[in-house]
């Protein structure tokens, strides 16, 4: 008989995770990963600073994006499309994409999940790629 237990669930409270920083003012927290026992999906939460933007990348997996608070402008395969508090996103795999807050003076929140715990980053300028769980590695809690 093995001491190991399988994972029964989790609940997670953002205000009790420190953010990842993930420069240019954005901020992640992390929420399902494998760390908690997650097997096919990660997901969390993402924070602009008011005119903050994330560069041009693309994923080895699908990924949906929520704006949770605030306006923001989503850049997918070359076509902005401007989005509010609730409006969800699905990219397909490999497709290049972008989220910048569209405010100079608000904040703006994201909720995202990737059909993958082994989902990666490309990023688009530089070609890098690298998993997006090494990105949160600098957040606290998970």
């Amino acid at each position: 008989m093995s001491d190991i237990k399988e994972p029964v669930g989790a609940v997670l409270r953002p205000s009790e995770i420190t953010p990842a920083e993930r420069g240019g003012g954005a901020r992640t927290i992390p929420l399902v990963t494998k760390k908690i026992g997650s097997t096919s999906m990660l997901n969390g939460i993402t924070s602009f600073e008011p005119g903050a933007a994330i560069p041009l990348h693309s994923h080895n997996c699908e990924e949906s994006v929520m704006i949770l608070e605030g306006r923001a402008v989503a850049e997918i395969d070359g076509v902005e499309h401007e989005l509010g508090p609730h409006d969800t996103t699905w990219i397909p795999s490999d497709v290049p994409h972008r989220f910048r807050n569209a405010s100079e003076t608000e904040p703006m929140r994201i909720f995202w999940t990737y059909a993958s715990v082994d989902a990666t980053r490309t990023l688009i300028a530089t070609g890098e790629t690298r998993a997006v769980s090494a990105e949160h590695a600098k957040g606290a809690g998970q």
